[in-house]
């Protein structure tokens, strides 16, 4: 029997395909520190979880197609807050951000369009891609430029009859870069002049540092009907498991599209809804704290990695996940040599090899994403095995 060949263009995902290996480091009774994965360590906001507790329903029904009106009502306050001004009517619930990437691009293109994406990018865009029948075309964002986005020219020499769209994520996964107004406005620029949409992954808004001010593109003036903004609750209140995010657009046709593959799934999970609701209600103190606790995190982790012979590292001004250029010849090797053949005082780390955030081939072969979703105590027991894994490859590759 023979399987599409849709699914066989697929890649697993560089952040969960080691997983075997980890579980058989466990099995051996290794500890891991996972930081392949963006899985906070960060409690979940406390009524969150009461809300789950004090559902009291006899039947979990369908729900609206569109998401809750209770939570699209609640949300536009929230969004006020970046100054991005919208109403229950242009925000549709979804199953995760990744569900509103799917339905984005199943919405805006045929198969065999393209969209535009800098590289590195998010891996799952990928799949979602793939099973749209969407070609994504790339521009290369540098490791020695700090991932900057590059020149307007790279994307418009991209454009063609079949360009549907450009995808940013502000702050970026895997780089940590924010993009800046200007960076926005150029690509905007294009955007309207060529006739296509931007799509913009804004999940992590919360977490920029330094002083380093987000800006939503859906507050620049001119462009509003071609800007549609992913988004979720997954990361800003450490509620990954729930899966719920939004898709945020004042483009009633692009919404009515999506709603045709909202209705064809029935509705968001509802009892993940309430939850949602429930974490609306978190005070500023918390995301506040939260932004603290990671800057620290990113902080010690950069100065950490700085000290390792060989190793370099972009300094994120957002998110929580670092792109490290390390002294191997091929990443994914070390990092299956990491959970299969290694361990410092029965612990080791769990990294995710970079290669598979790049749509051109080969690029990122020395580089790993690193997540920075743990305690700072863990991150140094981490790093300490990292250090140490380092120099034992090197001495077994040396000396083969």
């Amino acid at each position: 029997m023979k399987l599409s060949k849709r699914i066989s263009s697929f890649q697993a995902s560089p952040i969960r395909r080691l997983v075997p290996f980890s579980n058989e480091a466990a099995e051996k009774g290794i500890h891991v520190y996972h930081l392949n994965i963006g899985q906070p360590d960060i409690q979940t906001p406390p009524q969150v979880i009461e809300a789950i507790r004090r559902y009291d329903h006899n039947i979990i029904a369908y729900g609206q197609s569109e998401g809750d009106k209770d939570l699209r009502k609640a949300l536009p306050a929230y969004y006020r807050r970046y100054n991005i001004e919208v109403t229950e009517d242009d925000i549709m619930i979804t199953t995760g951000g990744s569900e509103a990437i799917q339905f984005v691009f199943m919405t805006l293109c045929d198969p065999g369009d393209e969209v535009i994406v800098p590289e590195p990018y998010y891996t799952n865009v990928g799949s979602f891609a793939k099973g749209a029948g969407v070609v994504l075309k790339s521009v290369t964002s540098s490791f020695d430029d700090a991932f900057r986005l590059p020149d307007i020219g790279e994307f418009e020499s991209h454009v063609n009859e079949r360009t549907r769209a450009i995808m940013l994520c502000s702050p970026n996964n895997p780089t940590g870069h924010v993009y800046t107004e200007k960076e926005l406005h150029d690509i905007l620029q294009l955007a309207k002049e060529r006739d296509i949409f931007l799509i913009v992954d804004e999940v992590y808004r919360e977490f920029c540092y330094d002083g380093e001010a987000f800006l939503s593109a859906l507050t620049l003036t001119g462009y509003q009907d071609r800007i549609i903004v992913v988004d979720s609750f997954s990361k800003r209140y450490s509620m990954c498991g729930a899966r719920i995010g939004t898709l945020v657009t004042k483009n009633r046709e692009v919404l009515d599209g999506v709603m045709k593959l909202a209705q064809a799934r029935l509705c968001p999970p509802e009892i993940e809804q309430i939850a949602a609701l429930a974490a609306l209600q978190t005070p500023s103190s918390y995301l506040d704290e939260v932004q603290v606790e990671y800057q620290k995190r990113r902080d010690y982790l950069v100065k950490r990695l700085q000290t390792m012979e060989g190793v370099s590292c972009s300094h994120p001004k957002g998110a929580f996940y670092l792109v490290a250029r390390l002294p191997v010849d091929d990443a994914e090797d070390f990092c299956t040599f990491l959970l299969r053949d290694f361990s410092y005082r029965d612990e080791t780390v769990m990294l995710a090899p970079a290669e598979g955030f790049y749509v051109t081939g080969g690029m990122g072969k020395n580089e790993v994403r690193i997540a920075y979703v743990l305690n700072i105590d863990d991150l140094e027991r981490a790093m300490d095995c990292l250090e140490n894994a380092l120099e034992q490859y090197t001495r077994r590759t040396n000396s083969n």
